[in-house]
């Protein structure tokens, strides 16, 4: 590593250093309230499962919760909902939202922030998220209905956007509007069965900032993972320590694009989209581990064309294991795994061994959380995602025109780390600095290295390192 090109934005480690002192010393400590991610909450009462460590946070759904921070202070009153009135509550519908503000750069100078997506502009400004939500919350022991409508409006819109739905709004190439979900539900919180659009049931981190640690996602979250489905899934709580959860999607962030029956390789079933997702997840009688499997297969588009422009159709299959530990009363360990396949990717880097036209791709993270006080956690994260065959890390997958990299792909392995603050001020607003080191080494591939601009960091595509800098805040309404 050459010192003399990490150029630290000097504003970012003077946020770092300020926040700690500052909270070293609370001006208002009777007046903070830590409970910042409970606006994801729906049900009055405690969680039958929380795949986070949280005391006396309520549920909605157990993996919506999975990326939470780990919240050691039990507040019963959480942020104040602006939104909310006596009309609507009356009826059951809850509302309320938050915007997300943030900036972030590189120390290479350019003006895009190469693999790192949805804070993706370097020395601008930007509203990442405006985030508003409906939702009428089932009761927990009679029977009834529900639902929920999420609208994101921001420069984060590009990522959460679905096939054949949102994604037809848009023609801005910075902001604008998505729908992640629109679901309706029917049973009780023990039972029921949710119907629409909804998040994933992969892996840990989530697209609502609120319920993240860090302003960056990891690797493993922007490009080995769904964000959305449209289909069909059944909840099943039995008891305090297990929930399961399956159902019927059409796949990755699709609404009702259907696969191509003009196939390039047409065999039986191809042309159906029908996926399975599920998740089991095990809680410990403490509540201060938890485990969870969850997986997403089915048919998907491995955007490889022949000749004739006839589209590849593969297997798509992506596991996720996802492990929460309470250490102490102040440190929390998370783990999380992905393993992901595509078959007939055939624009896919070959490795030697591997089944031709197949790709893979890994991801390891390990999360770290240290509460100061309970207004400022602490929190580290080490990763490692492998995209075997430069096929889910490619500049195909930034916003259009941020680089020109002519949509090639990265084979080979990233590393990053990453340390981050969250400083919790009253009860509304939350500040996130972090810094974080990137870092990449491509397979030893002959194909994998040639051509110029092979490597993902960088104005020109030529650097395979990148230390980073940023800080956004978070105001709930």
């Amino acid at each position: 590593m050459r010192f003399q090109k990490l150029k630290l934005p000097l504003w970012v480690a003077a946020g770092l250093i300020s926040t700690t002192v500052v909270g070293a010393e609370p001006m208002i400590p009777s007046q903070v309230d830590t409970s910042i991610y409970d606006s994801f909450a729906q049900a009055e009462g405690q969680a039958p499962v929380t795949l986070m460590p949280r005391a006396g946070v309520p549920d909605e759904d157990v993996y919506q919760y999975r990326g939470a921070a780990p919240q050691e202070a039990a507040i019963e009153e959480g942020a104040t909902r602006y939104l909310e009135t006596d009309f609507l509550l009356n009826r059951g519908i809850e509302t309320y939202g938050f915007v997300e503000l943030g900036i972030g750069a590189n120390a290479l100078g350019s003006p895009w922030n190469g693999p790192i997506t949805f804070n993706d502009r370097a020395w601008q400004g930007q509203m990442n998220q405006l985030y508003l939500i409906n939702e009428r919350v089932l009761k927990e022991d009679q029977l009834s209905v529900g639902g929920r409508v999420d609208l994101l409006y921001g420069t984060d819109f590009i990522y959460t956007t679905a096939a054949g739905f949102d994604g037809n709004w848009n023609t801005g190439r910075y902001y604008g509007l998505a729908m992640p979900q629109l679901y309706g539900e029917l049973g009780t919180q023990e039972l029921n069965v949710k119907f629409g659009h909804f998040y994933t049931l992969i892996g840990y981190e989530v697209v609502p900032a609120i319920g993240n640690f860090f302003y960056t996602h990891a690797y493993t979250m922007q490009y080995g993972e769904p964000f959305t489905h449209t289909g069909v899934l059944g909840t099943w709580n039995p008891n305090d320590q297990l929930s399961i959860i399956g159902g019927i999607t059409n796949g990755w962030d699709n609404w009702d694009v259907g696969l191509p029956t003009n196939q390039a390789n047409p065999s039986a079933g191809s042309t159906s989209n029908a996926s399975f997702l599920g998740a089991v997840t095990f809680s410990s009688s403490d509540g201060t581990q938890a485990l969870t499997v969850a997986n997403a297969s089915g048919n998907e588009d491995s955007g490889a064309v022949n000749a004739g422009g006839q589209s590849f159709i593969g297997a798509r299959s992506v596991t996720s294991v996802v492990y929460t530990n309470e250490l102490t009363d102040k440190l929390t360990y998370v783990y999380q795994s992905d393993i992901g396949y595509q078959a007939d990717a055939n624009t896919a880097v070959q490795t030697q061994g591997q089944q031709p036209g197949s790709a893979y791709w890994y991801g390891v993270n390990n999360y770290v959380f240290y509460n100061f006080t309970d207004y400022l956690i602490g929190g580290f994260r080490l990763e490692w995602f492998r995209d075997n065959n430069g096929y889910r890390v490619s500049t195909g997958g930034f916003r259009p025109g941020s680089l020109n990299g002519n949509g090639n792909g990265f084979a080979g392995n990233f590393w990053e780390a990453t340390w981050g603050l969250n400083y919790f001020v009253g009860n509304n607003l939350v500040i996130r600095p972090e810094l974080r080191y990137d870092w990449y080494s491509r397979n030893q591939n002959p194909v994998a290295q040639s051509g110029p601009g092979n490597m993902p960091f960088g104005p020109n595509l030529n650097n395979n390192s990148q230390f980073y800098g940023g800080c956004d805040l978070i105001w709930q309404f």
